[in-house]
């Protein structure tokens, strides 16, 4: 699934080439995706302009002049194209401005579109428990330390919690982890709040390589101009297991947690 970085280097992507511009046409190819699209996606987004665009957790924000937000999501394997040389099967959304025609390709489906007014995004339900933004300022150190006091579960897990954080994904919770030098195995209540102090930067730190690298590329993701990303080869333990660890002679080890896999150093995370 795209995480933050792929989903902010989308929006990204997308802004150099929608902000300012009056969306034209706008055409749906079929009913549904995950769930249906919007009874009225096609009315209100037609003729709009589009102000800004944005991301929150993983999901992308195109917001307009009309006061509504048209929100989509990935999900597994969704990719915004831009100036296709043919729509295909799987784009099922077409938004075209006066200069370029955007389609959102989704084979599996997975990914979803919404429309909500800009004044009311906070309240969306998929917005209105999330926790705050992993490269914002009011992820720190002390409000993870006290998000996480009590805690029993494993620190992994509680990382992938979106109402402590949102957006982290298993492969930068990994990553990150790594870099701090703290096992995903420990208690997360147990995690001192130096600990946490070293932490919290390199979470920003490993998001932001990945953005400026362009995503991770796993499986089908790409950027909206078909380019990959190229922080998959650069994982330090994601991926890797029975590999050296780039710190010394242990090797990477994974194993299952919380249905998904981790992978880490036992003879440095601690």
């Amino acid at each position: 699934m795209p995480e933050l970085p792929e989903v902010e280097t989308t929006v990204r992507g997308l802004a150099r080439f929608l902000e300012g511009e009056r969306l034209e046409r706008v055409t749906l190819n079929r009913a549904d995706l995950r769930r249906p699209f919007p009874e009225d996606l096609v009315q209100v987004m037609t003729g709009a302009r589009v102000t800004t665009l944005a991301r929150r957790a993983k999901y992308g924000l195109i917001n307009t002049d009309r006061g509504q937000t048209m929100i989509f999501h990935l999900g597994m394997s969704g990719r915004w194209r831009i100036d296709p040389e043919s729509i295909e099967k799987h784009d099922h959304l077409v938004i075209e401005t006066a200069d370029h025609r955007f389609s959102l390709c989704d084979p599996r489906r997975f990914g979803s579109v919404d429309l909500v007014a800009e004044d009311a995004l906070d309240l969306w339900p998929q917005f209105a428990a999330m926790g705050p933004e992993p490269l914002g300022d009011d992820l720190t150190a002390g409000y993870l330390h006290k998000a996480l006091s009590g805690r029993k579960q494993a620190i992994k897990l509680a990382l992938l919690d979106q109402r402590i954080v949102v957006g982290l994904g298993n492969i930068y919770v990994c990553e990150a982890l790594y870099r701090a030098r703290i096992s995903p195995k420990r208690a997360a209540g147990r995690i001192s709040l130096a600990a946490l102090e070293r932490l919290v930067p390199l979470i920003k730190e490993v998001l932001e390589a990945s953005i400026l690298d362009g995503g991770s590329s796993l499986r089908d993701y790409a950027q909206p101009d078909g380019e990959l990303g190229y922080f998959a080869t650069r994982f330090d333990v994601y991926g890797r297991e029975g590999e050296p660890c780039k710190r010394g002679d242990s090797v990477i080890k994974r194993f299952a947690q919380g249905g998904r896999s981790t992978w880490y150093c036992p003879a440095c995370q601690r």
